[in-house]
Protein backbone atom coordinates (compact mmCIF):
# COMPACT_ATOMS: atom_id res chain seq x y z
CA UNK A 1 0.00 0.00 0.00
CA UNK A 2 0.92 3.60 -0.61
CA UNK A 3 2.90 5.39 1.71
CA UNK A 4 0.62 8.68 2.46
CA UNK A 5 2.43 11.90 2.14
CA UNK A 6 3.55 13.81 5.04
CA UNK A 7 1.86 16.82 6.82
CA UNK A 8 4.33 19.67 6.15
CA UNK A 9 5.31 20.57 9.52
CA UNK A 10 5.54 23.83 11.23
CA UNK A 11 8.07 24.68 13.63
CA UNK A 12 6.90 25.32 17.50
CA UNK A 13 8.00 28.73 18.28
CA UNK A 14 6.60 30.24 14.58
CA UNK A 15 2.57 31.78 14.59
CA UNK A 16 1.07 30.54 11.11
CA UNK A 17 -1.42 32.77 11.21
CA UNK A 18 0.58 35.08 11.48
CA UNK A 19 1.88 34.96 7.98
CA UNK A 20 -1.44 33.71 6.85
CA UNK A 21 -2.91 37.36 7.77
CA UNK A 22 -0.06 39.24 6.26
CA UNK A 23 -0.77 37.56 2.92
CA UNK A 24 -4.52 38.27 3.52
CA UNK A 25 -4.10 42.11 4.14
CA UNK A 26 -1.42 42.04 1.01
CA UNK A 27 -4.12 41.13 -1.13
CA UNK A 28 -6.74 43.12 0.28
CA UNK A 29 -4.38 46.03 -0.62
CA UNK A 30 -3.90 45.45 -4.00
CA UNK A 31 -1.53 42.32 -4.17
CA UNK A 32 -2.02 39.80 -6.78
CA UNK A 33 0.20 37.42 -4.77
CA UNK A 34 2.90 37.22 -1.89
CA UNK A 35 4.95 35.51 0.23
CA UNK A 36 5.55 35.86 3.57
CA UNK A 37 8.94 34.41 5.37
CA UNK A 38 9.72 34.32 9.40
CA UNK A 39 13.07 33.56 10.99
CA UNK A 40 14.13 33.25 14.51
CA UNK A 41 17.87 33.34 15.50
CA UNK A 42 19.22 32.40 18.43
CA UNK A 43 23.18 32.33 19.15
CA UNK A 44 25.46 31.61 21.82
CA UNK A 45 29.96 32.21 21.23
CA UNK A 46 32.65 32.62 23.48
CA UNK A 47 36.62 32.99 23.08
CA UNK A 48 39.50 32.18 24.93
CA UNK A 49 43.27 33.09 24.50
CA UNK A 50 46.33 32.20 26.40
CA UNK A 51 43.97 30.75 28.93
CA UNK A 52 41.75 33.93 29.99
CA UNK A 53 38.19 34.66 28.42
CA UNK A 54 38.18 36.82 25.33
CA UNK A 55 34.43 36.75 24.46
CA UNK A 56 31.15 36.19 25.49
CA UNK A 57 28.11 37.28 23.01
CA UNK A 58 24.68 35.88 22.81
CA UNK A 59 22.16 37.10 20.83
CA UNK A 60 18.02 36.64 19.81
CA UNK A 61 16.13 37.68 16.97
CA UNK A 62 13.30 38.01 14.83
CA UNK A 63 12.50 39.15 11.45
CA UNK A 64 9.42 39.19 9.37
CA UNK A 65 9.63 40.28 5.62
CA UNK A 66 7.02 40.27 3.46
CA UNK A 67 7.19 39.85 -0.56
CA UNK A 68 4.63 41.09 -2.68
CA UNK A 69 3.55 41.22 -6.62
CA UNK A 70 1.27 43.60 -8.60
CA UNK A 71 1.95 42.29 -12.39
CA UNK A 72 5.33 42.40 -13.20
CA UNK A 73 6.01 44.53 -10.31
CA UNK A 74 7.45 43.91 -7.10
CA UNK A 75 8.88 44.92 -3.91
CA UNK A 76 10.16 43.09 -0.72
CA UNK A 77 9.97 44.52 3.31
CA UNK A 78 11.20 43.41 6.54
CA UNK A 79 10.73 44.37 10.32
CA UNK A 80 11.25 43.16 13.70
CA UNK A 81 8.62 44.54 14.75
CA UNK A 82 5.48 42.18 15.39
CA UNK A 83 3.08 44.61 16.46
CA UNK A 84 -0.45 43.99 14.20
CA UNK A 85 -0.29 48.29 13.55
CA UNK A 86 2.91 47.55 12.66
CA UNK A 87 2.38 44.45 10.21
CA UNK A 88 -0.32 46.76 8.96
CA UNK A 89 2.14 49.63 8.01
CA UNK A 90 4.61 47.31 6.59
CA UNK A 91 1.75 45.49 4.23
CA UNK A 92 0.77 49.46 2.99
CA UNK A 93 4.64 50.03 2.34
CA UNK A 94 5.58 46.98 0.41
CA UNK A 95 2.10 47.35 -2.06
CA UNK A 96 3.09 51.19 -2.29
CA UNK A 97 6.57 50.48 -3.43
CA UNK A 98 5.94 47.39 -5.67
CA UNK A 99 3.46 49.87 -7.70
CA UNK A 100 6.09 52.57 -8.33
CA UNK A 101 9.22 50.50 -9.30
CA UNK A 102 9.55 49.35 -13.16
CA UNK A 103 8.30 45.42 -14.08
CA UNK A 104 10.65 42.62 -13.95
CA UNK A 105 9.73 40.17 -16.79
CA UNK A 106 10.77 37.20 -14.71
CA UNK A 107 9.25 38.14 -11.37
CA UNK A 108 6.76 35.75 -9.66
CA UNK A 109 5.74 32.97 -6.89
CA UNK A 110 5.88 29.60 -7.99
CA UNK A 111 3.10 28.18 -10.26
CA UNK A 112 1.21 26.15 -7.04
CA UNK A 113 1.36 22.50 -9.23
CA UNK A 114 5.15 23.16 -8.47
CA UNK A 115 5.24 23.46 -5.13
CA UNK A 116 6.57 21.11 -2.25
CA UNK A 117 3.73 19.48 -0.40
CA UNK A 118 5.87 16.96 1.74
CA UNK A 119 9.32 16.30 2.59
CA UNK A 120 11.49 13.84 4.71
CA UNK A 121 12.87 14.71 8.15
CA UNK A 122 16.83 15.67 7.55
CA UNK A 123 17.49 15.92 11.67
CA UNK A 124 18.23 19.58 11.39
CA UNK A 125 17.61 19.83 14.73
CA UNK A 126 19.49 18.68 17.88
CA UNK A 127 16.61 19.24 20.24
CA UNK A 128 18.86 19.42 23.42
CA UNK A 129 18.75 22.42 25.59
CA UNK A 130 21.18 24.91 24.46
CA UNK A 131 24.47 25.03 25.97
CA UNK A 132 25.39 27.07 29.16
CA UNK A 133 28.44 29.51 28.26
CA UNK A 134 30.14 27.81 30.93
CA UNK A 135 29.39 24.47 28.76
CA UNK A 136 31.27 26.47 25.64
CA UNK A 137 33.80 27.77 27.40
CA UNK A 138 35.42 24.60 28.57
CA UNK A 139 35.18 23.37 25.12
CA UNK A 140 37.13 26.76 23.71
CA UNK A 141 39.65 25.61 26.65
CA UNK A 142 40.26 22.20 26.11
CA UNK A 143 40.87 23.10 22.27
CA UNK A 144 43.05 25.69 23.01
CA UNK A 145 45.03 23.94 26.17
CA UNK A 146 45.43 20.73 23.19
CA UNK A 147 47.13 23.42 20.78
CA UNK A 148 49.28 25.07 23.28
CA UNK A 149 50.44 21.77 24.06
CA UNK A 150 52.12 20.63 20.91
CA UNK A 151 55.77 21.07 21.27
CA UNK A 152 57.15 23.80 19.23
CA UNK A 153 53.50 26.28 19.45
CA UNK A 154 54.69 29.20 21.02
CA UNK A 155 51.60 32.08 20.99
CA UNK A 156 47.60 32.00 20.64
CA UNK A 157 45.32 34.02 18.25
CA UNK A 158 42.89 32.02 20.78
CA UNK A 159 40.03 29.07 20.55
CA UNK A 160 36.10 29.79 19.88
CA UNK A 161 32.85 27.57 20.93
CA UNK A 162 29.57 28.50 19.49
CA UNK A 163 26.04 27.58 19.33
CA UNK A 164 22.98 28.70 17.18
CA UNK A 165 19.36 27.75 16.22
CA UNK A 166 17.33 29.30 13.61
CA UNK A 167 13.76 28.84 12.71
CA UNK A 168 12.91 29.60 9.41
CA UNK A 169 8.70 29.57 7.93
CA UNK A 170 7.44 30.32 4.80
CA UNK A 171 3.94 30.91 3.55
CA UNK A 172 2.53 32.08 0.10
CA UNK A 173 -0.59 33.39 -1.29
CA UNK A 174 -0.78 30.63 -3.53
CA UNK A 175 -1.28 27.72 -0.91
CA UNK A 176 2.56 26.64 0.30
CA UNK A 177 3.31 27.10 4.46
CA UNK A 178 6.51 25.02 5.46
CA UNK A 179 9.25 25.50 7.99
CA UNK A 180 12.09 23.91 9.89
CA UNK A 181 14.70 24.13 12.55
CA UNK A 182 18.21 24.32 12.28
CA UNK A 183 20.75 23.64 14.59
CA UNK A 184 24.46 23.99 14.81
CA UNK A 185 27.85 23.92 16.92
CA UNK A 186 31.11 25.15 15.92
CA UNK A 187 34.28 24.59 17.06
CA UNK A 188 38.10 26.38 16.07
CA UNK A 189 41.50 27.32 17.28
CA UNK A 190 44.44 29.41 15.54
CA UNK A 191 48.09 28.99 16.93
CA UNK A 192 51.75 30.38 16.19
CA UNK A 193 54.79 28.57 16.28
CA UNK A 194 58.40 29.27 15.85
CA UNK A 195 59.76 32.45 17.01
CA UNK A 196 60.12 36.23 15.85
CA UNK A 197 60.33 36.36 12.37
CA UNK A 198 60.25 33.21 11.60
CA UNK A 199 56.56 31.95 13.24
CA UNK A 200 54.03 30.50 11.37
CA UNK A 201 50.14 30.26 11.43
CA UNK A 202 47.51 28.13 11.45
CA UNK A 203 44.42 26.16 12.35
CA UNK A 204 41.97 23.82 12.60
CA UNK A 205 37.92 24.07 12.91
CA UNK A 206 34.89 21.63 12.89
CA UNK A 207 31.36 22.10 12.22
CA UNK A 208 28.17 19.94 13.15
CA UNK A 209 24.20 20.12 12.97
CA UNK A 210 24.15 17.92 16.07
CA UNK A 211 26.96 18.53 19.15
CA UNK A 212 27.70 14.35 18.94
CA UNK A 213 28.52 15.08 15.34
CA UNK A 214 31.16 18.17 16.38
CA UNK A 215 34.95 16.78 16.73
CA UNK A 216 36.12 16.56 19.86
CA UNK A 217 38.01 19.50 21.05
CA UNK A 218 41.23 18.41 22.33
CA UNK A 219 41.63 16.82 18.16
CA UNK A 220 40.75 20.36 16.72
CA UNK A 221 43.43 22.05 18.83
CA UNK A 222 45.85 19.39 18.48
CA UNK A 223 45.44 19.47 14.85
CA UNK A 224 46.07 23.30 14.90
CA UNK A 225 49.08 22.86 16.94
CA UNK A 226 50.73 20.06 14.18
CA UNK A 227 49.45 22.25 11.38
CA UNK A 228 51.50 25.14 12.79
CA UNK A 229 54.25 23.38 13.68
CA UNK A 230 54.87 21.39 10.75
CA UNK A 231 54.86 25.09 8.10
CA UNK A 232 57.95 26.40 10.22
CA UNK A 233 60.92 26.80 8.38
CA UNK A 234 59.79 27.08 4.95
CA UNK A 235 61.92 27.50 1.46
CA UNK A 236 61.56 29.14 -1.33
CA UNK A 237 61.30 27.15 -5.38
CA UNK A 238 61.85 28.13 -8.34
CA UNK A 239 58.84 29.10 -10.93
CA UNK A 240 57.92 26.15 -12.72
CA UNK A 241 54.78 24.25 -14.39
CA UNK A 242 54.41 21.31 -12.17
CA UNK A 243 51.54 18.69 -10.82
CA UNK A 244 50.11 20.19 -8.08
CA UNK A 245 48.07 18.00 -5.19
CA UNK A 246 45.21 20.35 -3.23
CA UNK A 247 45.03 19.17 0.30
CA UNK A 248 41.19 18.60 1.04
CA UNK A 249 41.50 21.53 3.57
CA UNK A 250 41.67 23.73 0.55
CA UNK A 251 40.18 21.78 -2.28
CA UNK A 252 36.61 22.46 -1.46
CA UNK A 253 37.61 26.08 -3.25
CA UNK A 254 37.78 24.84 -6.15
CA UNK A 255 33.91 23.45 -6.35
CA UNK A 256 32.88 26.92 -4.88
CA UNK A 257 34.01 28.36 -8.03
CA UNK A 258 32.38 25.58 -10.27
CA UNK A 259 28.92 26.66 -8.04
CA UNK A 260 29.35 30.47 -9.00
CA UNK A 261 30.17 29.54 -12.82
CA UNK A 262 26.93 27.64 -13.13
CA UNK A 263 24.80 29.87 -11.32
CA UNK A 264 21.56 30.74 -13.52
CA UNK A 265 22.14 34.31 -13.00
CA UNK A 266 25.37 34.62 -13.81
CA UNK A 267 24.67 32.39 -16.91
CA UNK A 268 21.94 34.49 -17.73
CA UNK A 269 23.64 37.43 -17.30
CA UNK A 270 26.46 35.72 -20.43
CA UNK A 271 28.79 36.55 -17.24
CA UNK A 272 30.15 32.56 -16.47
CA UNK A 273 32.64 31.11 -18.10
CA UNK A 274 30.87 27.82 -18.55
CA UNK A 275 27.61 29.78 -19.87
CA UNK A 276 27.93 27.93 -23.28
CA UNK A 277 29.00 24.31 -22.11
CA UNK A 278 25.70 22.52 -20.85
CA UNK A 279 26.05 18.63 -22.02
CA UNK A 280 30.01 18.97 -22.13
CA UNK A 281 32.73 17.57 -21.14
CA UNK A 282 34.10 19.60 -18.18
CA UNK A 283 35.67 17.11 -15.95
CA UNK A 284 37.21 14.05 -16.99
CA UNK A 285 35.38 10.95 -17.63
CA UNK A 286 34.58 9.23 -14.18
CA UNK A 287 33.69 12.42 -12.42
CA UNK A 288 30.93 12.85 -10.62
CA UNK A 289 29.93 15.92 -8.35
CA UNK A 290 26.73 15.49 -6.55
CA UNK A 291 24.40 18.43 -4.66
CA UNK A 292 22.66 16.44 -2.10
CA UNK A 293 19.94 18.78 0.01
CA UNK A 294 18.76 15.63 1.44
CA UNK A 295 21.58 14.29 2.96
CA UNK A 296 20.50 13.86 7.03
CA UNK A 297 21.88 16.27 9.34
CA UNK A 298 24.24 18.15 6.47
CA UNK A 299 25.37 21.16 6.93
CA UNK A 300 23.86 22.56 4.06
CA UNK A 301 20.60 20.70 3.61
CA UNK A 302 17.14 22.11 3.43
CA UNK A 303 13.72 19.79 2.44
CA UNK A 304 12.64 23.13 0.38
CA UNK A 305 13.81 25.93 -1.40
CA UNK A 306 13.25 29.47 -0.02
CA UNK A 307 10.93 29.50 -3.25
CA UNK A 308 8.61 26.54 -1.76
CA UNK A 309 9.55 24.10 -4.32
CA UNK A 310 10.80 20.80 -3.73
CA UNK A 311 14.58 19.83 -3.54
CA UNK A 312 16.50 16.88 -4.69
CA UNK A 313 19.59 15.00 -4.46
CA UNK A 314 21.21 15.72 -8.61
CA UNK A 315 24.62 15.03 -10.12
CA UNK A 316 25.35 18.64 -11.57
CA UNK A 317 28.22 16.99 -13.08
CA UNK A 318 27.78 13.38 -14.00
CA UNK A 319 30.70 11.51 -16.06
CA UNK A 320 32.48 14.45 -16.17
CA UNK A 321 29.25 15.95 -18.26
CA UNK A 322 28.06 19.36 -17.08
CA UNK A 323 24.14 18.48 -16.21
CA UNK A 324 22.46 21.37 -15.15
CA UNK A 325 22.35 24.86 -13.48
CA UNK A 326 21.49 26.15 -10.10
CA UNK A 327 18.39 28.06 -11.18
CA UNK A 328 15.84 29.91 -8.94
CA UNK A 329 12.35 31.18 -10.39
CA UNK A 330 13.84 34.44 -12.18
CA UNK A 331 16.94 32.55 -13.43
CA UNK A 332 14.67 30.14 -14.57
CA UNK A 333 12.49 32.21 -16.60
CA UNK A 334 15.26 34.11 -17.99
CA UNK A 335 17.01 30.77 -19.61
CA UNK A 336 13.04 29.52 -20.25
CA UNK A 337 14.13 26.31 -18.31
CA UNK A 338 12.15 24.63 -15.56
CA UNK A 339 13.10 25.60 -11.86
CA UNK A 340 14.28 22.76 -9.77
CA UNK A 341 14.25 23.77 -6.53
CA UNK A 342 17.90 24.68 -6.45
CA UNK A 343 18.73 28.41 -6.78
CA UNK A 344 22.25 27.60 -4.53
CA UNK A 345 24.06 24.96 -4.35
CA UNK A 346 22.92 22.19 -0.32
CA UNK A 347 25.67 20.25 0.04
CA UNK A 348 27.70 19.59 -2.96
CA UNK A 349 30.48 17.44 -3.00
CA UNK A 350 33.24 15.64 -5.24
CA UNK A 351 32.99 11.86 -5.05
CA UNK A 352 35.77 10.20 -3.90
CA UNK A 353 38.38 8.63 -6.30
CA UNK A 354 40.06 5.35 -5.60
CA UNK A 355 43.73 6.02 -5.20
CA UNK A 356 45.10 7.88 -1.69
CA UNK A 357 46.64 10.77 -0.97
CA UNK A 358 49.87 9.15 -0.77
CA UNK A 359 49.43 7.26 -4.19
CA UNK A 360 47.84 10.09 -6.05
CA UNK A 361 51.51 11.93 -5.34
CA UNK A 362 53.49 8.77 -5.68
CA UNK A 363 54.97 9.16 -8.78
CA UNK A 364 55.91 13.02 -8.90
CA UNK A 365 59.15 14.00 -8.65
CA UNK A 366 58.40 17.44 -8.49
CA UNK A 367 55.42 19.24 -7.71
CA UNK A 368 53.36 21.17 -4.86
CA UNK A 369 51.14 20.06 -2.09
CA UNK A 370 48.58 23.13 -1.48
CA UNK A 371 47.10 23.56 2.29
CA UNK A 372 46.08 27.10 2.48
CA UNK A 373 44.80 29.63 -0.76
CA UNK A 374 45.44 33.25 0.06
CA UNK A 375 43.24 35.57 -1.78
CA UNK A 376 40.54 35.43 -4.49
CA UNK A 377 42.32 35.77 -7.82
CA UNK A 378 39.43 34.13 -9.83
CA UNK A 379 37.96 35.40 -13.15
CA UNK A 380 34.35 34.69 -13.22
CA UNK A 381 34.27 35.43 -16.84
CA UNK A 382 37.25 34.04 -18.55
CA UNK A 383 37.75 31.63 -15.87
CA UNK A 384 41.70 32.42 -15.09
CA UNK A 385 42.92 31.75 -11.40
CA UNK A 386 45.70 32.87 -9.90
CA UNK A 387 46.09 32.77 -5.76
CA UNK A 388 48.34 33.15 -3.43
CA UNK A 389 49.56 29.17 -1.76
CA UNK A 390 51.28 27.83 1.12
CA UNK A 391 52.11 24.23 1.73
CA UNK A 392 54.96 21.53 1.03
CA UNK A 393 57.22 20.93 -1.68
CA UNK A 394 57.30 17.28 -3.09
CA UNK A 395 59.95 15.73 -4.12
CA UNK A 396 60.67 12.25 -5.01
CA UNK A 397 56.27 11.33 -4.60
CA UNK A 398 56.57 12.95 -0.95
CA UNK A 399 56.11 15.61 1.40
CA UNK A 400 59.49 16.97 1.40
CA UNK A 401 59.72 20.41 3.18
CA UNK A 402 57.29 23.53 3.75
CA UNK A 403 57.01 26.22 1.24
CA UNK A 404 55.44 29.76 1.36
CA UNK A 405 55.14 32.66 -0.24
CA UNK A 406 53.86 31.14 -3.96
CA UNK A 407 51.54 32.06 -6.51
CA UNK A 408 49.57 29.36 -8.55
CA UNK A 409 48.05 30.34 -11.54
CA UNK A 410 46.49 28.37 -14.48
CA UNK A 411 42.91 28.66 -15.83
CA UNK A 412 39.67 26.68 -14.42
CA UNK A 413 38.38 25.04 -17.37
CA UNK A 414 42.07 23.69 -17.66
CA UNK A 415 42.79 22.91 -14.41
CA UNK A 416 38.75 20.51 -13.92
CA UNK A 417 40.15 18.92 -17.17
CA UNK A 418 43.12 17.41 -15.56
CA UNK A 419 41.56 16.75 -12.22
CA UNK A 420 41.99 13.61 -10.29
CA UNK A 421 40.43 13.19 -6.93
CA UNK A 422 41.38 11.03 -3.95
CA UNK A 423 39.45 8.56 -1.74
CA UNK A 424 39.72 10.92 1.53
CA UNK A 425 36.63 12.73 1.39
CA UNK A 426 35.26 14.37 4.30
CA UNK A 427 31.89 15.85 5.02
CA UNK A 428 33.29 19.24 6.95
CA UNK A 429 31.01 21.82 5.69
CA UNK A 430 28.52 22.32 3.19
CA UNK A 431 31.10 22.15 0.09
CA UNK A 432 33.24 19.50 0.74
CA UNK A 433 36.25 17.52 -1.85
CA UNK A 434 38.60 15.32 -1.32
CA UNK A 435 42.56 15.61 -1.94
CA UNK A 436 42.39 16.19 -5.40
CA UNK A 437 45.69 16.31 -8.01
CA UNK A 438 45.75 19.14 -10.72
CA UNK A 439 48.46 18.73 -14.37
CA UNK A 440 50.45 21.43 -15.56
CA UNK A 441 50.01 24.15 -12.58
CA UNK A 442 52.05 27.10 -13.01
CA UNK A 443 53.78 27.69 -9.61
CA UNK A 444 55.82 31.02 -9.30
CA UNK A 445 57.61 31.65 -5.96
CA UNK A 446 57.99 35.59 -4.34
Amino acid sequence: MATPPKKPRTPPDVDANLLADLIKWAKAAGADSAEAFYVHGESLSVAQRLGTREKLEGSEGRDLRLHVFIGQRNASVSSTDFAPRALRTLVERAVDMARAVPEDPYAGIAPAELLATSWADLDLDDKRRPPSARTLLALAAETEDAARAVKGVTNSEGAEASWGRTTQMLVTSNGFAGGYRRSGYTLSCAVLAGEGTGMERDYEWSSAIHFDDLMAASRVGRNAGQFAVARLNPRKVSNGRVPVIYDRRASSGLLGHLAGAINGRAVARGTSFLKDRMGQQIFAGGIRIVDNPHRKRGLGSRPFDNEGLPTRRRAVIDDGVLTTWFLDLASARQLKLAPGGNGSPSNLYLEKGRLSPEALMADIESGLYVTDLIGQGVNGVTGDYSRGASGFWIENGKKAWPVSGLTIAGNLKDMYLNLTPANDLQFKSSINAPTVRIEGMTVAGS
